[in-house]
């Protein structure tokens, strides 16, 4: 009896144990999960956090680079970045090779990446690719792979504007061009937010917006894209034509001063990154200097003109076509003999317009030159502009007094020939030059009188006609008035005996001028080097497209009507 009793005692023993062994069981996880729930709480909720939420970035677009009509120059086109997380992604290596040959890219450079990034979260695989090649990459299902979107800018005329516009880089900040010069402009401000992120580092929740992108602002050039194809596409085919080693044009609005083209060859494609030549890039209507040459001569004939003591039909003597200055000789292309004023610029004689300067102190040419803007930057903001070379000496040589007349002895670039011109196109103001579009006429500076304006410009006028040395100038509805210029290039020091810069400056139409354009072929090495066989014709089919695109009446009708009438005969006409 003694034992059964025993027994049923250990046996209610052992009940109780295992009860409170259980009970205090439960107690332990009852009360972790109530530390868990509510004292540690916060704890792991940041904890969780850390490991997947994270604060995104969120691209703001660039703005748009318009032209004056509207038409789109450059804009942002959205574009995926494939990326991978090195943890995730280093356990596939049996797909690393159908993933190359998607992205188009070594395997052997997938391997460096992964090895690089190894202890890090984040590494680029390939960047800006097209939303459907991005799709497709993600179809193979590769882990740690991920899409991230971007931006990439897209330049819809090609090289056509390329020195203008410019580009920016993969992270779409600004190089070159209009884009370098307003970046601050053009680019936005990034937004933030907060997202949830799975273990392999795919967004599965947008948690909050923490702040919004902000878009860049459109930018509204006063380049007109029409003109700047004709531009780019006469330039071209100059160049090629007279095998030179590069060209340069510039077209201004011969009343607000604003650019409506401006093109360089060669050129570049700003679309294709991979053949970026640095060599192509600069714009040379800003970054590169010449000695003007004869373009030169219109302004020294105002000079002469404005004083009083020449006039139009004031006799100069040029025979026997060269005159000595110094220990230096000066020489026209012929013998002219005794000529008017109006022919020392109709037939470009160095040794006229030199014994007209030299009737002057140098430094009354030399105050005019500056007053035209020459050795003044233009103030357009592209970059790489230069203020060009206008000496100021104490003391000149008589033989710079001469060369400085009909241009040579100081460098300028072709955009600053272009604005000394608004002074013979805009009645003696010089007009201040924009890239961007302008609503305001500006008011300009006076620098020459606006009669004397006028007689220079009817020699100019006969400059680009059968009698001048432009008649490839001509257009058959719309005359035209400007002058060439040939001068020797300057290498090693020296003038070269056989290489040259060939320039036409003018504008159109004549008596009421709107555009106003400067063509600079750079060493041509054809049959011709003249600027008024290599340069004026490019002047001419650019200005007559340009003029009828802008619905400019033209002015030659009533000449050409007449001409009509002398040569059908009486009997014939309706």
């Amino acid at each position: 009896m003694g034992n059964l009793n025993r027994r049923v005692y250990t046996q209610q023993w052992r009940y109780s144990l295992v009860i409170f062994g259980l009970m205090f069981t439960f107690s332990l996880l009852a009360a972790r999960a109530f530390y868990l729930q509510v004292v540690g709480k916060d704890y792991l909720q940041a904890q969780g956090q850390a490991r997947y939420v994270r604060e995104v970035t969120v691209k703001a677009n660039r703005g748009r680079i318009l032209d004056r009509n509207g038409q789109t120059l450059a804009v942002s086109t959205p574009v995926d970045s494939v990326w991978a997380n090195p943890e995730e992604f280093t356990s596939a290596v049996h797909q690393w090779p159908e993933l190359a040959q998607s992205l188009d890219i070594n395997i052997e450079e997938i391997r460096q990446k992964a090895e690089k990034y190894k202890n890090k979260e984040f590494m680029y695989l390939k960047r800006h690719l097209p939303p459907v090649e991005a799709q497709k990459i993600m179809s193979l299902n590769i882990p740690g792979v991920n899409l991230q979107r971007e931006y990439r800018r897209f330049y819809p005329a090609g090289p056509v504007a390329s020195h203008v516009i410019g580009f920016t880089n993969i992270d779409e900040f600004g190089q070159e061009g209009v884009e370098l010069a307003y970046n601050k402009h053009l680019t936005g401000k990034d937004g933030l937010k907060r997202v949830l992120r799975d273990r392999v580092g795919n967004t599965v929740e947008n948690i909050e917006n923490i702040e919004s992108a902000v878009d860049g602002k459109d930018l509204h050039l006063s380049i007109d894209a029409r003109l700047q194809h004709l531009a780019h596409r006469h330039l071209k085919s100059a160049v090629v034509e007279h095998k030179a080693l590069a060209g340069t044009a510039v077209v201004l609005d011969a009343r607000t001063g604003e650019v409506l083209a401006m093109v360089n060859e060669p050129s570049f494609n700003p679309n294709n990154r991979k053949d970026f030549d640095s060599d192509k890039f600069r714009n040379r209507a800003v970054t590169d200097m010449l000695e003007p040459g004869s373009t030169t001569k219109p302004f020294t004939v105002a000079m002469g003109l404005e004083s009083g003591r020449f006039h139009p039909d004031t006799l100069v003597d040029t025979a026997p076509g060269y005159m000595r200055v110094g220990n230096r000789t000066i020489r026209d292309t012929h013998n002219y003999g005794l000529i008017d004023v109006s022919h020392v610029i109709i037939k470009s004689s160095n040794v006229g317009v030199t014994k007209i300067a030299m009737s002057f102190p140098v430094t009354k040419l030399r105050t005019l030159l500056a007053e035209l803007g020459y050795g003044r930057s233009t103030h357009l903001g592209l970059p790489g502009e230069i203020n060009g070379i206008l000496p100021d000496r104490k003391k000149w040589r008589p033989i710079e007094h001469a060369t400085i007349s009909y241009g040579y002895g100081f460098a300028v670039t072709p955009v600053q020939i272009a604005r000394a011109y608004t002074v013979l196109a805009s009645g003696g103001r010089r007009l201040p030059l924009n890239i961007l579009k302008q609503e305001k006429i500006p008011e300009g500076l006076q620098v020459i009188a606006p009669e004397v304006v006028a007689q220079v410009r009817t020699m100019m006028k006969n400059v680009v006609s059968s009698k001048g040395t432009a008649r490839r100038a001509q257009m058959e509805k719309y005359s035209a008035a400007g002058k060439t210029g040939t001068a020797h290039k300057l290498i090693n020091g020296r003038y070269s005996e056989d290489r040259y810069t060939s320039a036409f400056a003018g504008f159109a139409p004549a008596e009421d001028p709107r555009l106003i354009m400067v063509v600079v072929i750079d060493d041509p090495r054809g049959e011709h080097y003249y600027g008024g066989r290599v340069a004026a014709p490019v002047f001419s089919r650019v200005i007559a497209e340009s003029l009828r695109l802008m619905n400019v009446p033209p002015d030659k009708i009533e000449m050409t009507a007449q001409a009509a009438d002398k040569k059908i005969p009486a009997e014939k006409k309706s």
